[in-house]
């Protein structure tokens, strides 16, 4: 099979995600098997106006979602531009990332990509801060936002 073939039959918004969560400890393989496992999204690129309403109404589309966990300055306690979104299953939450990854949503295209799961506190991040490490797609999304913006 041609390699251009392989890339229309391979389904890359379900790949794994290629960052490793700054505050994890254990190894690559177990990394990729809490990844593979997940029920958890992280979305990045969002709005600071976007509300939990909001994604909640959007990601549910996909499948039942548990909780919407919007990222926050850490310092003031204000929307900082990410959240995690948590199914109940994979099949939904893997719908989401096929489906709603790159939707435009309060003018800022949503990055979805897989978390090994949300714990208390990884809402809290410095504004600045709040998408290290996760890629350059979300430098691409905010500096196509910004062009667009008059």
């Amino acid at each position: 099979m041609s390699k251009d073939l392989k890339i229309l039959c391979s389904d890359f918004y379900l790949e794994m995600s290629k960052d490793r969560s700054q505050n994890f400890s254990a190894d690559n393989r177990e990394h990729e098997k809490l990844l593979k496992e997940s029920c958890t999204l992280y979305l990045g690129n969002i709005s600071m106006y976007t509300s939990e309403e909001q994604i909640f109404e959007l990601f549910s589309r996909c499948g039942d979602v548990r909780n919407v966990f919007m990222g926050l300055d850490k310092l003031k306690r204000t929307p900082c531009g990410f959240c995690f979104v948590e199914y109940y299953n994979r099949a939904d939450a893997e719908n989401a990332i096929r489906f709603l990854n790159g939707t435009i949503l309060d003018d800022h295209i949503i990055h979805a990509e897989w978390d090994v799961g949300f714990t208390e506190g990884k809402q809290y991040k410095c504004c600045e801060d709040s998408d290290v490490g996760r890629g350059d797609f979300v430098k691409a999304a905010q500096a196509h936002d910004s062009r667009e913006t008059p």
